[in-house]
């Protein structure tokens, strides 16, 4: 593995505090150093980041990578290219694959095929119910062994409440993070857009605010009997929000992420019947879309995912409610976390850090992963990108199989420009 020396670049490193032009030094695939290099360094190649922002490689904590099962969707090879083109170095899949992940031996084997690859780190959910039937336990314990960092449903409720107890409390014994997208398993039960004056007039089945507060009353309920952790994937709502944050306030172990599509984006983006938009949560009211925005400055949303869902032209190309929900993000994260940015004022670049924490250090801290920043004798998983170039989001240009976005058209902020994996320069954008 051969020695790199990153030059002349902005260095922001959340976890750590440091926002500064300081050269990068990697030695055997781990930081050595930062400022100046240390004894006996020579670089067996120098980047110059002048312009550049410098920083630790992107978490992700939701991307389905559609192995095994639905290859004909998109392919490790595929998306790990999406995601090193995104400058995301770490991502979490759920286990919504098929067959699911509820046994150690599918768990290995996306792992494996994952190594080979030499792409991002993938860190497989394990599912917490046996298919996400949501009657049978799995073997956590087993499953933990085999690299599962934390357990879900994905998009599959648990209807018998006492199940999820139970999953609760054996997630507590073993110190284990049960990770939950809170919808009522009835309630809004094949709705496809928010309930409101826009659904009624364009004459779509509406998923009402209700069915993701209903069911964070029933999670919150259970943290306090279990003392369980719960992670809350993708909320949506002003209202369920609140609730997340008057949680927090009473020291429930609790944290939670939101859709980078979420942050920008509101039942009004359903335009023209877009199938684009077609999302699960569905996009909601603008009130909503602001309150996700303040909750991600305040801190009550610990992360911003890319809920990173491929779907192919057969599934997607289809009236809107008979649309597959989903979106490809993996290629759009760090510029939807930077226009968040610019959303709070000014050109986003006094934003810049609290952007890049919501992409690094923080989803990291959630997953419980060693990743997400820059410090001395971490591995060298770090993003070079042009905070001042901006790209058109474009169908053709995307790595993901998946070419189905809201934001196609749109011109973005943050042009990746390298992404290196453990000191292996595993992307670089070529040259115009």
């Amino acid at each position: 593995m051969s020695n790199l020396h990153i030059k002349n670049g902005r260095v922001i490193d959340p976890a750590n505090g440091v926002d500064a032009v300081q050269d990068l030094f990697i030695v055997d695939g781990k930081v050595a150093a930062l400022g100046a290099a240390p004894a006996g360094f020579t670089a067996a190649r120098t980047i110059d980041a002048s312009g550049l922002v410098v920083a630790p490689g992107l978490v992700d904590l939701a991307a389905r990578l559609r192995e095994p099962g639905y290859e004909y969707k998109a392919t490790l090879e595929s998306e790990m290219q999406a995601a090193l083109q995104g400058g995301v170095t770490s991502l979490v899949c759920p286990p919504d694959t098929d067959p699911v992940l509820d046994e150690p031996g599918l768990v290995e084997m996306l792992k494996h095929r994952a190594r080979g690859r030499n792409g991002a780190h993938v860190h497989p959910l394990g599912a917490l119910t046996m298919g996400l039937k949501g009657e049978a336990l799995t073997e956590m314990a087993e499953l933990t062994e085999a690299g599962c960092i934390g357990f879900a449903q994905a998009e599959m409720p648990v209807t018998d409440t006492n199940v999820l107890l139970r999953a609760l409390q054996y997630a507590k014994t073993f110190g284990f993070t049960v990770w939950l997208r809170p919808q009522d398993a009835y309630i809004g039960k094949g709705g496809v857009a928010h309930s409101g004056p826009l659904a009624s007039r364009m004459g779509l089945s509406g998923v009402p605010v209700m069915a993701e507060t209903i069911a964070l009353h029933t999670i919150f309920e259970l943290v306090r009997s279990t003392g369980a952790k719960v992670h809350l994937c993708r909320l949506s709502s002003a209202a369920g929000l609140e609730l997340v944050r008057t949680a927090k306030a009473e020291g429930l172990p609790v944290t939670c992420d939101v859709g980078a599509h979420h942050v920008h984006l509101t039942d009004a983006d359903i335009n023209f019947f877009d199938p684009n938009a077609r999302m699960t949560p569905p996009f909601r009211s603008q009130r909503d879309r602001d309150a996700i925005r303040a909750a991600l400055a305040d801190g009550t949303v610990d992360a911003i995912c890319s809920d990173h869902t491929p779907v192919d032209d057969d599934e997607k190309l289809l009236p809107f409610a008979e649309a597959s929900p989903g979106a490809t993000g993996l290629e759009l994260l760090l510029s939807l976390a930077l226009k968040w940015a610019e959303s709070l004022g000014g050109n986003g670049d006094k934003h810049l850090f609290k952007a890049l924490q919501r992409v690094t250090a923080d989803p990291a801290r959630v997953a419980g992963l060693d990743a997400g920043h820059l410090r001395v004798g971490a591995a060298a998983d770090v993003v070079l990108f042009d905070p001042a170039q901006r790209w058109l989001v474009e169908a053709g240009a995307l790595a993901s199989q998946g070419k189905h976005t809201p934001f196609l058209g749109y011109e973005m902020p943050g042009q990746v420009r390298a992404t290196i994996v453990a000191g292996r320069v595993a992307y670089e954008r070529k040259a115009a």
